[in-house]
């Protein structure tokens, strides 16, 4: 989750609103309902994606930029929050970001092919992926400092409700509407998030700060979309050489490097480059880039499987998802506050090898009639490791960054764990795409929704070949999430001082 950039220079943190002014909790209240909109939408669409690959004609390879575009566009408007709340100031700047994201779902729910629906769904991500941020900053300034635990408290749920609601809702309106209206049902909630907040948010003043960084905005995301493009390409076609592949992963790849050059000699960069000199910093991030990468990655994966080869409906995968979930999020809660106690050196490898253990036995067991509970039991395990390592391997990186470049140091490893989310799912529905083309060359062709759409016997008599390659995909998820532990015996096994 993204962290607030520092607060506004002239309004002291924490301080009440003057007498007759919004109450905290009702700016709380407000905050949570468009927090969980935004974190629902990144989990409401995997469970639609074999519907979507139906109803669009396109393999999973295609279809899964719909979730890549998405998150590259989050990672984009990021580092700009900052620069954002001084130029426009915070109240204007959320209700912006909740307009442009309701007006994106809108546009993403009338889609009427593939690259439409991709490119309305960037729309989202530019507008979605300041909304926290952006709340962060307007909480902080309105609680009361001894309140400030119960206002962090309230401002967690989002990350408990989403991940579980998501997709539920979503495998539920598909199954009883259509998958329009996983984009739909954000215009309601939108419309009433702008109403409340236009009210009872306090006005701010502008106070502009230093310069965006325009040259480096417009290298970041375009380079990663372009390198990831040409790359999945390249992998889907098997055929790295052709024009098609090169031109697009070049150029990308060139505009990338002009972004670490400026990132490491502009005097405010985008993104401050030079906090990676940091040991701890550098390993935790380079553990975050594994694990998310695996992780994220193979969060695609799980609600196919369940409709593809299974025969599950949409509701019924999201409903599968549960236990885990719910593992990982009580997990977060507890190690949340034992990473005060526990070195992140010695904690992060511990989630690390029980996630790989639970991934792993998992995998082994991902064929055509697999008992569920064979495959709930390790994922549970699974879910425990995620939530002892993202939160503690955050905490390391900026525990003794100082306070000026936190803000910095957090939105950098923000837009790592984007961008690795975007990479492991591009990533892995191309190796998924290849694993069922050797396979089933024809199904591969027509997408998994097509398989989906098969008559049961038809589908029955493929589903062994077609949980082999899903299998095939799930090991390269594990060896990704092994890598992990790479960096993460580097982080540091004691608690320093700053």
């Amino acid at each position: 989750m993204a962290t607030a950039p520092a607060p506004h220079p002239r309004t002291r943190p924490g301080t009440r609103p003057p007498h007759g002014g919004p109450r905290p909790m009702a700016i709380a209240v407000v905050i949570v309902l468009g927090s969980i909109m935004t974190v629902i939408d990144m989990t409401i669409v995997n469970v639609a994606l074999g519907r979507l690959s139906q109803d669009f004609h396109a393999p999973v390879a295609t279809i899964q930029w719909v979730a890549t575009g998405y998150t590259l566009a989050l990672a984009t408007v990021i580092p700009a929050t900052a620069w954002t709340v001084g130029r426009f100031g915070a109240k204007r700047a959320y209700l912006a970001s909740i307009a442009l994201f309701t007006l994106g779902s809108a546009l993403a729910g009338l889609a009427w092919d593939t690259g439409s629906l991709i490119g309305f769904r960037a729309l989202q991500g530019l507008g979605g992926g300041m909304i926290t941020p952006l709340a962060m900053t307007i909480i902080i300034r309105a609680a009361d400092p001894a309140r400030m635990g119960r206002m962090m408290s309230v401002m967690g749920i989002p990350v408990l409700i989403g991940p579980l609601a998501g997709p539920i809702l979503g495998g539920w309106l598909v199954d009883s509407a259509s998958w329009r209206w996983i984009f739909f049902i954000n215009i309601p909630i939108g419309a009433l998030v702008l109403l409340l907040a236009g009210r009872i948010f306090p006005a701010d003043t502008p106070q502009p700060g230093h310069r965006l960084d325009v040259p480096g905005l417009l290298m970041l995301s375009p380079g990663l979309a372009a390198t990831i493009y040409g790359l999945a390409t390249g992998g889907r076609h098997g055929d790295f050489g052709s024009a098609q592949v090169l031109v697009p992963t070049v150029v990308g790849a060139a505009l990338v490097a002009g972004f670490v050059v400026r990132g490491l000699t502009a005097r405010h960069p985008l993104i401050d480059l030079r906090l990676f000199s940091r040991r701890s910093f550098a390993t935790a991030a380079g553990t975050l880039v594994f694990f998310t990468c695996a992780y994220f990655g193979s969060m695609l994966l799980l609600p196919l499987y369940y409709q593809v080869v299974r025969g599950q409906s949409a509701t019924a995968s999201g409903l599968l998802g549960i236990p885990q979930v719910l593992a990982t999020g009580i997990t977060m809660q507890i190690t949340g506050r034992l990473s005060d106690r526990v070195s992140p050196g010695r904690l992060v490898p511990v989630g690390i090898a029980l996630a790989s253990s639970g991934f792993l036995v998992f995998t082994t067991q991902v064929h055509a009639d697999t008992p569920y509970w064979h495959l709930i039991a390790p994922l549970v395990v699974t879910g425990v490791g995620v939530g002892m390592t993202i939160m503690p391997a955050m905490t390391a990186a900026t525990r003794n960054v100082p306070s000026e470049q936190v803000p910095g140091a957090s939105t950098a490893l923000n837009i790592t764990q984007q961008v690795s989310a975007a990479l492991g799912t591009a990533l892995i529905s191309v190796l998924l795409a290849a694993a069922m083309r050797d396979r089933l060359p024809d199904a591969a062709d027509r997408g998994t929704g097509a398989v989906r759409a098969l008559a049961t016997p038809a589908r029955h008599a493929i589903a062994p070949r077609l949980a082999d390659a899903f299998q095939h995909t799930y090991v390269w998820a594990v060896v990704l999430m092994v890598l992990a532990l790479l960096p993460a015996f580097f982080l540091p096994r004691h608690h320093s001082k700053p």
